[in-house]
């Protein structure tokens, strides 16, 4: 029976040049074949498979997907809803309908997967549902890496957290109940790996990382009670990554799997703890040491303490990263622009295998660690330090609402029902081949920016015609809401080829924040005012708020977030002053992830939720009454974070709603939130238009929560990855329906 030294939760799986995007996304638009698709995807497989077989013991299988490893789940165990079954679609059709939408079926919901950047489909269960195991990916995948000589260990989202991670269709119903149906399914499951030769498996219950309560403990004990005692299963591996697993690690000690792995990097004062488990001393533990989030080297030799601190606590310790690498990119040696101090201080994946085969070498040959100190922290800009130390109070805070209303009203005229996007509009092929021009110097900058100003007078033309109220620039010289201002602001460092998945084949390129944060020059304000200068109507100033901005990067790590934070939002503060001071009257600063970021223990809660609003405040509060104030946020479930919401003091919320069938209203109702809001109408998400009768569908429920003079009509979300055919049609449906409703 092979044994656990070094190893990772998981691995990247879009390809090192995002060859899995472009093969799904040929596939859905009809350019290549299902055949096609597959081969790419067997290849990034065994590609994956050789790489990690060359510096761990024991390779993590099972941890490709098409979309999403939760939806892999559902599909695996029969769970999936009715509209999609009735579809009559090949099994891969049925898949991919349930995650973009199909024919009438919306979507399943997307949201955030824990406190990353990753989104997950959110399954679907009522008190009906009766799971079955109709799929075989798991086996599947073991033998195909099997057959070309790498020995797996198939990895499974946990029964506990699929069902903690799912939602219930009906009121009242918690999916944790059919515990004990879901684990009679995966011990099907378990036998099957076991008659293939599987000897270790691996079951995440990362969901035991946020605060659970006793009967979802004592799910989670009865899971492995049962699993641990069945007769034909291979080693048990349960992982708990993302943050500390609380109570939930005593409960897994005391069960009959042979392994656990805690992380180490969210939650170091775990050590602690395990040194008062007698009943791990006969487990394998896994040590996870080196970040799977972030992108810094790992002191190696702080590292290396670590692990032999805990040697005499264990049955035995394996070293490993915290959570999949799933979270950062490829390889740092297909970077040739990173400044050296910058680079130096860096480990992406392949480093990050690197660093676990050096310490698990150290811990169990005695190897020395060479060269294990991490560079010097990030540098320092004195400057932007005394501003934020000359802060005061009243530095974050604006005139009540109500006078602000009355001055912005004044001025912009709007009517009730209000319509507007949130601000990117569909980047075609000629926007993303003139940017590859520029760069590559075979289109001047003058005749770039040319193109562009001729893209967003196109773009302001179409929303007059459609007849939009608030109208924006579209966006069409940003490559990503975050990368572009990293790129205009001193501090951050960008990179070439550093794409994480974020869902499906949706890519980003989170910067690196290395160091103090400043504005050299204004970012945004020409070619918003440019876009104003072209209409009579209102153009709205589009910047990326503090929180998102460090959300969606990889920060450094040598100074609290909140210090960072205030970095960013000074730099925003000066951006919305020069925007004023052009005439722009309407700025929405955009914080998607405000939720991302939310600790996943309520302790930790309220310290977060501190600094987080009062970043945004700053960044805005610098605004005249006259000048409205949005914020945006979407991919998350906002029960959490209502009431930092209402703390934004933003004039108006536009909010992701369409897939959850406006359940946010339900929270402002219950806070009594007094100022503008617009709950997304239009799921930008799938390729489905909708109707005008859907839109005024969702929109009388609106109107039930909100009064129509406070209420937006406005999509989910930026159209940036839609294409016009879809979002011309939803535009005029959404007017229309608007319309329509003020009468």
């Amino acid at each position: 029976m092979a044994e656990l030294r070094t190893t990772v939760l998981g691995y990247p799986r879009i390809g090192p040049r995002r060859e899995l995007k472009r093969a799904l996304e040929n596939y859905w638009s009809g350019r290549g074949t299902q055949a096609e698709l597959l081969e790419v995807a067997a290849k990034l497989r065994a590609d994956t498979w050789r790489e990690l077989s060359r510096s761990l013991d024991s390779v993590p299988g099972n941890t490709f997907s098409f979309y999403d490893q939760v939806l892999d789940t559902a599909v695996l165990f029969d769970a999936v809803p009715r509209r999609f079954r009735e579809l009559g679609l090949s099994e891969l059709d049925t898949y991919f309908a349930m995650a973009r939408g199909r024919d009438g079926a919306a979507a399943m919901e997307l949201t955030k997967w824990f406190d990353t950047n990753y989104h997950y489909l959110v399954p679907e269960l009522s008190a009906d549902t009766k799971f079955a195991l109709v799929g075989d990916k798991p086996v599947q995948e073991f033998t195909e890496a099997l057959a070309q000589g790498v020995h797996t260990r198939p990895v499974l989202v946990g029964p506990a957290t699929f069902l903690l991670l799912s939602k219930g269709t009906e009121p009242g119903f918690a999916p944790i109940t059919l515990i004990d149906q879901l684990v009679d399914r995966y011990a099907e499951l378990l036998g099957k790996l076991a008659d293939a030769g599987a000897e270790w498996v691996q079951l995440d219950e990362h969901a035991y990382a946020a605060d659970r309560g006793e009967a979802e403990l004592d799910a989670l004990r009865r899971a492995y009670d049962k699993l641990g005692k069945l007769a034909n299963r291979p080693r048990l591996l349960v992982a708990g990554g993302y943050g500390d697993l609380g109570p939930a690690l005593a409960v897994l000690a005391e069960s009959p799997v042979e392994a656990i792995a805690v992380d180490l990097v969210s939650a170091p004062d775990t050590v602690r703890r395990i040194a008062g488990l007698t009943s791990l001393r006969d487990k394998t533990l896994l040590a996870g040491v080196v970040d799977g989030r972030n992108v810094w080297r790992t002191d190696l030799r702080a590292a290396a303490s670590v692990c032999a601190s805990l040697l005499g606590s264990v049955g035995s310790l394996t070293v490993s990263s915290s959570t999949s690498l799933l979270h950062v990119p490829y390889d740092l040696d297909a970077e040739t622009g990173l400044e050296p101090e910058v680079r130096g201080r860096l480990a992406f994946a392949r480093q990050k295998l690197a660093e676990i085969a050096t310490l698990g070498r150290a811990l169990h040959a005695g190897a020395s660690i060479q060269n294990g100190a991490v560079p010097a922290a990030g540098s320092r800009d004195e400057q932007v330090r005394a501003r934020i130390a000359a802060l005061t109070p009243q530095h974050r805070r604006r005139v009540d609402y109500s006078e602000r209303a009355a001055a912005q009203q004044e001025r912009l005229g709007l009517p009730p029902l209000a319509t507007t996007t949130i601000g990117s509009f569909p980047q075609t092929t000629e926007i993303r081949k003139a940017r590859a021009e520029v760069r590559a110097g075979r289109l001047s900058e003058q005749d770039y920016q040319q193109r562009m100003r001729e893209e967003i007078e196109r773009v302001i033309r179409l929303q007059e015609e459609i007849g939009l109220d608030v109208l924006v620039h579209g966006e069409p010289e940003r490559n990503d809401m975050v990368q572009y201002f990293a790129e205009n602001l001193v501090g951050f460092a960008a990179t070439e080829l550093g794409w994480v998945q974020s869902y499906g084949s949706r890519c980003v390129r989170p910067p690196i924040l290395h160091g103090d944060v400043s504005r050299r020059n204004p970012i945004t304000v020409e070619w918003t005012a440019h876009a104003q200068s072209l209409t009579s109507k209102p153009v709205k100033g589009m910047l990326t708020g503090p929180v998102t901005i460090l959300a969606w990067s990889f920060v450094r790590d040598d100074q609290p977030l909140a210090d960072t934070a205030q970095q960013v939002a000074l730099a925003l503060r000066d951006e919305i002053t020069d925007l004023e001071a052009a005439g722009i009257g309407v700025v929405q600063v955009d914080e998607p992830a405000l939720r991302e970021l939310l600790p996943l223990r309520a302790e930790d809660r309220p310290a977060y939720l501190e600094w987080a609003v009062e970043s945004f405040r700053l960044a805005t509060s610098g605004a005249a009454s006259a000048t409205q104030i949005h914020t945006h946020l979407c991919y998350s479930e906002f029960g959490d974070v209502i009431g930092a919401i209402d703390g934004l003091d933003a004039d108006v919320t536009t909010i992701e709603a369409a897939r959850s069938r406006m359940e946010v209203l339900d929270d402002l109702r219950a806070i009594g939130f007094r100022r503008g809001v617009g709950p997304g109408v239009y799921d930008i998400h799938s390729p489905l238009v909708p109707a005008e009768h859907e839109v005024t569908e969702l929109l009388r429920a609106a109107v039930q929560a909100v009064p129509a003079e406070r209420l937006w009509v406005n999509p989910d979300c930026g159209l940036k990855t839609r294409d016009y055919a879809e979002v011309e049609p939803a535009l005029r449906a959404l007017v229309g329906s608007a319309r329509a409703l003020r009468g």
